[in-house]
């Protein structure tokens, strides 16, 4: 045998080329995992954005609503005090509704707000079966709790639905939370008001534009960076029927 014309490959070629396979299998399975990654945080944040968005929007339409008294009844009489009014299960502690330019703000702080306002227009607030006139939003924060609550306070009907998670899930629920609700962290009021000036004020009456302002981290980790994804939303609100004589 002429071992001269014999074909094959030496053992020094075969581990180079195992060697080169390794090394583009190594890079394929790198490229995989980063795109597996970006992909879980994409749809992190994007889940974020629209709870977020949708909340907002929804915050923003209810509270523009305040004051809506399409009948003109007598500001004296239509505006509930919700201090006394059995089952309405909100704990606002304001005052009896004896000053009629409150109208339908009952509550106004920089972590909650409650509004009132005669959707159906039968100029009677918040009887039974109408739990969407009065309505509270507050953002919780004791207990190492940051989430957004909703009250749908029926003011005339013997239950309440007490206040009800609306952006984020409660620790104790045990529930999958999207976003956490990082205002206090952040130091950023949820709620600013505003007079007919641009000039921020603490009189009800006044009130003429409203901040809502939500900032909030994913729950979820970014595996790139390790860390939760940051964002902050926020609107302006006029609530048009609040200034109407």
């Amino acid at each position: 045998m002429n071992l001269k014309n014999s074909k094959g490959f030496t053992l020094v070629e075969v581990l180079f080329a195992i060697t080169i396979g390794l090394l583009l299998l190594g890079a394929i399975f790198v490229a995989v995992q980063s795109g597996q990654r970006s992909s879980v945080a994409i749809e992190a944040k994007t889940t974020a954005q629209q709870d977020v968005r949708a909340a907002l929007e929804l915050m923003a339409l209810e509270i523009g609503m305040a004051s809506y008294n399409p009948t003109f009844a007598s500001n004296s009489v239509i505006w509930a005090d919700l201090t006394t009014t059995a089952g309405q299960n909100c704990s606002v502690l304001t005052s009896a509704p004896s000053n009629p330019p409150w109208k339908g703000f009952r509550e106004v702080t920089a972590n909650s707000i409650t509004i009132e306002a005669d959707i159906n227009g039968d100029g009677i607030l918040g009887s039974a079966g109408q739990p969407n006139e009065v309505i509270r939003y507050v953002y919780v924060t004791a207990g190492g709790e940051q989430y957004i609550t909703r009250c749908t306070c029926c003011t005339t009907s013997s239950t309440g639905s007490g206040g009800q998670p609306f952006l984020g899930n409660t620790i104790a629920s045990g529930m999958q939370r999207v976003v956490r609700v990082i205002n206090n962290t952040l130091n950023i009021p949820v709620f600013r008001y505003f007079d007919g000036r641009g000039v921020e004020t603490a009189t009800i009456e006044n009130i003429r534009r409203i901040d809502i302002t939500l900032a909030i981290e994913t729950n979820a980790i970014d595996p790139n960076t390790g860390q939760r994804r940051r964002m902050i939303y926020s609107t302006s609100v006029i609530p048009r029927n609040h200034a109407i004589n």
